[in-house]
């Protein structure tokens, strides 16, 4: 039987089809008459003469000297792009707009704020690179950030992009220690870093961390610290204002198209984080077509999405300079003093796309928010993104009642290739709990274990059937390269597998059940947790919830859930009930859980994801020192919550 649509929930009209930057590329690449699926496919099938398209649309010959061949060899892993182009994405990135215009809005908790223009941007970078260079850092060398989200830190990576050295930073959530595991990797010259950031209403001095850094960090001969927030930077290396004090010009040089730009990690949550590397110009032709294309921005937006320097969202965010657009920079807590604060930053900054997360519309929906009321009008505002975790229809309904007008867009990709493989389109209509669109170029297929494509409607591994220019160029300290195959390409030796279930649907929307490598497998039938915390988002009283399915040593299967409850609220016979109903009208009667228990929150990895693994192999009796490092966990006191109530139950 076919399925059965539901009605969508934000439709584009017209004007807003024809005005899209996707539309008018889709007229000069030659495919006028194409809809989204006629030019996805092209995409995909045609990889080449997309991606050349993508170059010329964006004039990318003019900055690079052009290139040989787009895709001479597309084998996975390892496929060649654009051979012979040298480019610099650092460069790239702060060339666009004019002297004066607002580049990036640095805000925080107090509401205070300060703005940086394209010049004051580029002469700051110019002069941070004399300093580096001055400092020994080259071609291939590496500068780490231990930096919150400031102004500093886009001018940071900027200046080392420049040279053609290699970036990596953390934010300041991390302890010294979690930045050393990554740090330390990697062998870096040059520290920059901060003496504090806000966060949840306290200032966080971290002058204790950036000295245990120093001593963690042998390689690093020059420490860059910006005082902020009244703690000073004596002692602990160049103040910031000394090395940005003498005048230089900002003079990228040109590196290969796979010249490493950054190093990114996976979560951390067993064993040494991966650090996964991407080239230049991967991710400038990547983050062109998704911020362009599929955000629809340009010079006249202004992007604000919470994150942190930790998380890929960031390197995404920092990435609309490239498309003349400008950023808001927000250093704090995205709930305090209220649900409401990030409402009142995109208000009031003017930001034309917020970006956010499923956790924090939950907790707007929760508290009552109004996003747009009273004086906050929210009159900028154009587009929403969602990413971190699936989007369950209940809160996608919710934000498009509050704002009709406005798109929400889940995406999902991940870090491993810094960017969405499925996500939304401005000429597409979005539909509750539903990622609009496999994004352009990247082949999102859905497989049964054999490798065979599911017929739509049926749940299958999300695979890249053909490569995408972002995918990591190596693994770092991975030399012959098996690191990488084992982590991508073990199940299918010539396709990316991701590690999510998805459903192709017949609309060409994907729907995304959760993690593959937490699949629940309840008496053989495998189930999404997503499903489940789609149908537990919409019971009152209940804040979060984290379900697992454990194996037992009997050979039975368990498939608690644990639920978070709002304040004032008791978990009662009554409350379990509602949940139990819940889950079995939303999903199935198979998803409907063994226990509900009541534990005080769920532990994530600092970019926002549950931890089901890491507490499914708790609850199965390992030691937590066995299967996490409390260092990658946001509150990592839960940790031990999760675990006496296993060696209890295990007795």
């Amino acid at each position: 039987m076919p399925e059965t649509a539901p009605a969508p929930l934000w439709t584009p009209d017209p004007d807003r089809i024809a005005g899209a930057r996707i539309t008018d590329f889709a007229a000069k690449a030659g495919r006028t008459d194409d809809d989204y699926a006629a030019l996805w496919e092209w995409s995909v099938t045609e990889p080449g003469e997309f991606w050349a398209a993508i170059w010329d649309y964006f004039d990318l010959d003019s900055g690079s000297g052009g290139y040989s061949e787009v895709l001479p060899d597309a084998t996975m892993p390892g496929a060649q792009w654009f051979t012979g182009a040298e480019v610099n994405f650092g460069g790239y990135l702060l060339s666009q707009g004019e002297p004066d215009d607002v580049a990036v809005v640095a805000t925080d908790e107090s509401g205070s704020s300060t703005t940086w223009t394209r010049a004051q941007l580029r002469e700051a970078a110019g002069a941070l690179a004399a300093t580096l260079a001055e400092a020994g850092v080259g071609r291939g060398d590496v500068v780490v950030g231990y930096l919150p989200h400031v102004a500093e830190t886009i001018v940071a990576f900027a200046a080392t992009a420049s040279l053609g050295a290699i970036w990596s930073c953390v934010g300041q959530d991390y302890v010294a220690g979690a930045a050393i595991d990554r740090f330390g990797q990697l062998e870096p010259k040059v520290l920059i870093t901060a003496t504090g950031y806000s966060f949840n209403g306290k200032q966080h001095d971290r002058r204790g961390d950036i000295a245990s850094l120093r001593e963690g960090l042998p390689t690093v001969g020059t420490t860059i610290v910006l005082p902020r927030l009244g703690f000073d930077a004596e002692g602990l290396g160049t103040p910031w204002a000394q090395a940005v004090a003498r005048p230089a010009a900002f003079d990228p040089v040109p590196v290969p198209f796979d010249h490493p730009l950054w190093v990114l990690f996976s979560s951390g949550t067993t064993g040494i984080p991966k650090g996964l590397v991407h080239g230049h110009g991967g991710i400038l032709v990547e983050m062109l077509k998704q911020l362009g294309l599929h955000w629809d921005l340009g010079p006249d937006d202004r992007l604000f999405w919470y994150t942190s320097p930790s998380w890929m969202m960031w390197n995404a965010q920092i990435s609309a300079l490239a498309l003349g657009a400008s950023v808001v920079c927000y250093d704090g807590s995205p709930t305090f003093p209220d649900a409401a604060a990030m409402w009142d930053v995109v208000d009031r900054h003017g930001a034309t796309f917020f970006g956010t997360s499923p956790g924090y519309l939950l907790a707007c929906q929760s508290a009552g928010v109004s996003p747009a009321s009273g004086s906050r009008t929210l009159a900028s505002l154009r587009s929403m993104g969602s990413t971190g975790s699936p989007l369950s229809p209940d809160v996608h309904q919710w934000q498009a009642a509050q704002l009709p007008d406005i798109p929400l867009w889940s995406l999902s990709g991940g870090t491993d290739v810094c960017s969405a493989f499925i996500a939304g389109s401005p000429t597409v209509p979005v539909w509750p709990g539903e990622l609009s669109v496999r994004c352009l170029g990247a082949d999102v297929q859905a497989w049964d274990p054999a490798g065979k494509p599911v017929p739509a409607g049926a749940v299958g591994e999300l695979v890249l059937a053909t490569p995408l220019p972002s995918m990591p160029v190596k693994l770092w300290n991975d030399p012959d390269g098996q690191r990488y195959r084992d982590a991508y390409f073990e199940m299918y030796p010539h396709a990316w597998r991701q590690g999510d279930w998805i459903t192709l649907t017949e609309r060409g929307s994907v729907v995304i059940h959760g993690r593959s490598d937490s699949t629940l497998n309840r008496h053989g039938i495998r189930m999404g947790s997503a499903d489940i915390y789609a149908a537990v988002d919409t019971v009152d009283g209940i804040t979060e919830s984290l379900v697992i399915g454990a194996e037992q040593p009997d050979g039975s299967y368990w498939m608690p859930l644990f639920v978070v409850l709002a304040e004032g609220r008791e978990l009662d016979d009554e409350l379990i009930a509602t949940i139990r109903s819940r889950i079995r009208e939303r999903a199935s009667a198979r998803h409907v859980p063994d226990e509900v228990i009541a534990v005080p929150g769920v532990p994530h990895t600092k970019t926002g994801k549950k931890l089901e693994v890491p507490i499914k192999r708790l609850l199965q009796g390992a030691e937590v020192s066995a299967v996490v490092n409390p260092a990658s966990v946001d509150d990592p006191q839960l940790l031990e919550v999760y675990a006496r109530f296993a060696a209890e139950r295990n007795g």
